[in-house]
């Protein structure tokens, strides 16, 4: 599948930067004229992997995160990685509620809201040598989708 558009950000693994980071891939999706609820669901992953990647990868230090889209005919892929210290087990790690942090609030959904909100997830990382995180989601605007499963029951 050829890609309509793409582009690349680069930004401190701070903080601040998770909302910017969502905003950018939310305003970069916008050109498949997507529903309001896909552009939350695609705001809400780009948070989860890139406070990840803030929280999990680089920990006390400051790192680069870069975050690439693309776009093809009806889809978007995001790809958030770091150079970080990695994922020792990321099967363990995509279990519901295991965190490496119980200490802090909210931790151990992050891979559980990702897969939640797009329709693929896939996980690669080495140890102290970083993470990548691909998501995809198709637009149900674009696919005719919509109005296929509002038809099936009837």
């Amino acid at each position: 599948m050829r890609n309509r558009n793409y582009m690349i950000l680069e930004i401190p693994s701070r903080s601040q930067n998770e909302a910017f980071a969502r905003v950018v891939a939310a305003a970069f999706a916008s050109q498949l004229d997507p529903t309001i609820e896909e552009i939350a669901d695609i705001k809400t992953a780009v948070s989860e992997a890139v406070t990840n990647s803030i929280i999990h990868g680089y920990e006390n230090s400051e790192g680069i995160i870069v975050m690439k889209c693309s776009l093809s005919e009806n889809e978007i892929v995001i790809e958030v990685s770091d150079e970080g210290k990695g994922i020792e087990d990321v099967k363990q790690a995509r279990q519901p509620l295991y965190t490496s942090k119980p200490e802090l609030e909210r931790s151990g959904m992050g891979f559980t809201v990702m897969e939640t909100f797009m329709d693929e997830v896939e996980v690669y990382s080495d140890t102290n040598k970083g993470t990548t995180v691909i998501m995809r989601k198709k637009f149900t605007s674009l696919t005719g989708e919509q109005g296929e499963e509002s038809n099936e029951g009837e």
